[in-house]
């Protein structure tokens, strides 16, 4: 691909050889573009931000001053080994955001889905897997090989700890931190946090139907006081309903982890 003739390159940007630039990006002053980045159609790097690393960027996504895109993981095991950064498309990324690329432990990859919106001062670690439309607000930090599915909004000042699911559509408040898994549409909130009911505000925003949500609220009611360990209500929910929605978080309960749950309190 090269460098487009439509890409606006500031003079002031350190453009290395080999850094693949498309149509119509815009690179502003005092950037640094490494030799292995790939910058698709639309990318907008404000001023002073360094991409760099085995790194590619999604189309239309915007970059702003003083964010650190792809360097080396903060794993004392990383050894230099060949891995990836892989941005979506139409992200924000705001200033001061800093995300890492993977390391061979955890798959090589990190990656962030399309059409997110990164706070300033937020981190992304080596090997996280992020959904699209995700939102992390400023100065929260996601660690090394956590997933972070879909529509999932990540309040400010909140630590994720390493390895940790968020299932999609899940709110976590700010100031929190997450040690344990979280069910789809959880909501969180509390210093050490704690399972504290469903995200119906975001339910509704995003149009879900009304027996739906009822059938969200009896599945975490049963989930909270139901006999038997939260392993065993969640595949007795499983058999009992027909909702999507609860079958979503039952199969999310169900899967592989390397975790513990927040449970309801």
């Amino acid at each position: 691909m090269g460098i487009s003739e439509t890409a606006e390159i500031h003079a002031s940007a350190v453009i290395e050889e080999g850094a693949r630039i498309a149509d119509g990006c815009v690179v502003g002053p005092f950037c640094v573009v490494g030799p292995n980045v790939v910058l698709h159609k639309g990318v907008v790097l404000k001023s002073h931000v360094v991409v760099t690393g085995n790194t590619e960027i999604g189309a239309e996504t915007e970059v702003f001053s003083f964010s650190v895109i792809g360097e080396v993981p903060q794993d004392l095991k990383f050894d230099g080994e060949a891995s990836k950064l892989v941005i979506g498309e139409r992200n924000r990324i705001r200033e001061h955001v800093t995300m890492n690329s993977g390391t061979e432990g955890g798959g090589g990859v990190t990656r962030v889905g399309d059409g997110g919106l990164f706070m300033a001062g937020c981190h992304i670690a080596h090997d996280a897997q992020i959904g699209d439309r995700v939102i992390v607000v400023n100065s929260a930090a996601v660690a090394g090989h956590c997933i972070i599915e879909d529509d999932v909004i990540i309040g400010g000042l909140c630590g994720i700890h390493q390895w940790v699911r968020i299932g999609r559509g899940a709110i976590i408040g700010a100031v929190t931190m997450v040690t344990n898994d979280v069910i789809p549409y959880g909501l969180v909130q509390g210093p050490r946090g704690e399972l504290d009911g469903l995200n119906l505000v975001g339910l509704k925003r995003r149009g879900v139907a009304r027996a739906d949500i009822t059938a969200l609220r009896a599945a975490f009611q049963m989930l909270a006081q139901g006999e038997g360990a939260f392993l065993e209500r969640a595949r007795r929910l499983g058999d009992e309903t027909d909702s999507d929605y609860v079958q979503e978080i039952v199969a999310f309960v169900l899967g592989e982890t390397d975790r513990s749950f927040l449970t309801p309190r």
